[in-house]
Formats: structure tokens, C-alpha cells, sequence
């Protein structure tokens, strides 16, 4: 199963009909405890469905009252650092396979999995029932994991009922954003809705990278070439080369030299000065790019590279 995704929003809902959550700087992930009544292991998937449970090993073992439990819960994986949620602090994560190397990253900088949603209790699906109703029974689980300790690494933050101050509280302590959610809605799974509404502090949106140039001394990475995906095919967006000295440069070039191409990905034009010392590449990597939004001629204004999103495909950004 793929998550619900939110829409963005233009102002915070004010009526009774919708709740608000905190919009954490991590990594969707859907949770399936399920299986034998004993102590065990959840699975991890992301959003595009692929297995992570290796490398998250402190989200732990269910004990407890909870090791006897059916669940299916959304959520987000989140690394704190210094006391904010920090999407870079999940970069060396994603693709761990090793289970030594894992549980030494976890060990070092431990995660935890914020629990938003609960789509399955005891083999009864949950999806078609109101999400205020699925939030009380996943109160309720929360409540019972507490208590005896048997889901040390889980929580549940808590639900707001005022979103503009939220919104403003949010902004006040760096963090993401807002969610905010008809509290009627039933989960739409692999759908983005406008039940769901979001609102990020940060103009940040996800491209794909379709091509690079190199630093003006030819040796490192100097700027990316991005598009947003379309059912016509990759629609440039600009050269975005802020954000993107030492370590993050590096990262993301690593990414993208085993995808090199001669064919150009984008189909609309690219300008001689943007393309000119290009390597191409296929276009299969995403990343978060802050902006001021776009020109006239539909190019990124003033955009900072801001983050790979290895748990996004390009399909995923289409529409988002």
C-alpha cells in the first residue's frame, strides 16, 4: 500500500471540520506489525513501497500488551538534531542493507517513528472510516504502548484545533509546517487529496535532475539542471547551483555519474547557457529545491538545492 498525500493549501482551514498536525522533517513510512502473537519485528516501507526495515533496528521489537497486536500504521521516521526534526539526519540511512552497519547508525543517532494514522486494528481494515475515528483508536493503541513500555521508539504527537496558531507557532520554532485534516475523510490510499491540506513554512518543492555542470575548474559539481515531470515529459526548471559546496556537492554527484546519458532527458528547450558543458543524465534522482517560485518563462527564481530525496521516484513528484 502506498500513503495518502496531502495537497498544498493556500490558508489554514479556521471551521470545526478539520484538525491540525505538526508536519515533521522526515521520512513517510507505513508500519505493518502483523504475524504470529509474539515478540517481533514491524515493517518498514516507504512511500514508493520499498522495504526498510533493516535499516531502522531501533524502531525495535513490539512487546507487551502490543506483541499480540494486528496494526497497520502511517507515519514518519524522524532524526532530531539539536531538538529539531531533520530530514539530513536520515541521509545515510536509506539504503542501508547491512544489518551491522544499521545497527551502528542507530546506535549513534537513534530515530523515531511519529505515528499519525491507523489503517489496520486486528485484521478490520480502517481506511473507509472517518479519520477522526481511526485517530481515537490510535490514541487509544498509543496510550496501551506507553503504558508498559512494549513500543519504546513510538509516538503519537498531538492534534491541534486552532491551525493558524499552530501555523504560527510552527514557524516560530523552525519546523516544517502544518497538515490539516477533514476530520470526515477516509484514507484515499496512494492519493493525493485535497482532504488533506499542507502547509510548509519553506517554498520548497521536489524536482528530478536531468543533467549537471561542473565547477568553473572543472573538478567538482557546480550546478544541477531540473525539470518537473509531466505527462508530456520532463519540463526544465532551471540551473540550480546554491546549496550545493563540499559534502552535499559530493553526495549528490556520486548519485548521478552512474546515470550519465547522451540523450538529452528534457522535453522542452534548455538554453545554450545552461546546457552548453552539461552531462546528462537519466533522469531518476529527486531533490527538494527552495525557490522564490517561478518566472515568466517558467524558470526556478533565486532556487537553493536543499536535499536528495531518496524516498521519492519521479512519478511521486508528479502532481505534488
Amino acid at each position: 500500500m502506498r500513503p495518502m498525500l496531502a495537497t498544498s493549501g493556500t490558508r489554514v482551514p479556521t471551521d470545526p471540520g478539520w484538525a491540525h498536525e505538526v508536519k515533521w522533517d522526515g521520512m513517510r513510512a507505513l508500519v505493518d506489525v502483523s504475524g504470529a502473537r509474539e515478540r517481533r519485528t514491524p515493517r518498514l516501507t516507504t512511500r514508493t513501497e520499498r522495504d526498510v526495515t533493516v535499516a531502522f533496528p531501533e524502531l525495535g521489537v513490539v512487546d507487551g500488551a502490543l506483541a499480540g497486536r494486528d496494526l497497520l500504521l502511517d507515519g514518519e521516521v524522524v532524526a532530531m538534531v539539536e531538538g529539531r526534526p531533520s530530514f539530513a539526519g536520515l541521509a545515510d540511512r536509506f539504503h542501508v542493507t547491512d544489518a551491522r552497519r544499521a545497527a551502528r547508525l542507530a546506535a549513534a543517532a537513534p530515530t523515531t517513528y511519529l505515528a499519525f494514522d491507523l489503517l489496520r486494528l486486528d485484521g478490520e481494515d480502517l481506511i473507509g472510516r472517518p479519520w477522526a475515528e481511526r485517530r481515537r483508536m490510535l490514541d487509544d493503541i498509543a496510550a496501551t504502548a506507553l503504558d508498559d513500555g512494549g513500543w519504546p521508539r513510538l509516538s503519537v504527537p498531538p492534534v491541534y484545533d486552532d491551525g493558524e496558531v499552530l501555523h504560527t507557532a510552527t514557524a516560530a520554532q523552525g519546523l516544517e509546517g502544518v497538515v490539516s485534516k477533514r476530520v470526515t475523510s477516509p484514507y484515499r490510499p496512494g492519493r493525493r487529496s485535497e482532504e488533506w491540506l499542507k502547509f510548509p513554512h519553506r517554498p520548497t518543492r521536489s524536482y528530478v535532475v536531468g543533467g549537471w555542470r561542473p565547477e568553473k575548474d572543472g573538478r567538482g559539481l557546480g550546478a544541477v539542471l531540473v525539470g518537473e515531470p509531466s505527462t508530456a515529459g520532463l519540463v526544465y526548471r532551471g540551473r540550480v547551483g546554491s546549496g550545493l559546496a563540499g559534502a552535499a556537492g559530493r553526495r549528490l554527484l556520486d548519485l548521478l555519474l552512474p546515470l550519465t546519458t547522451h540523450e538529452v532527458p528534457f522535453a522542452t528547450e534548455v538554453p545554450p547557457t545552461d546546457g552548453d558543458v552539461a552531462t546528462w543524465v537519466r533522469p531518476e534522482v529527486v531533490v527538494d529545491i527552495a525557490s522564490l517560485g517561478l518566472t515568466g518563462g517558467g524558470r526556478l527564481r533565486q532556487p537553493s538545492h536543499q536535499r536528495v530525496r531518496p524516498d521519492l521516484t519521479p512519478d511521486d513528484v508528479m502532481g505534488a
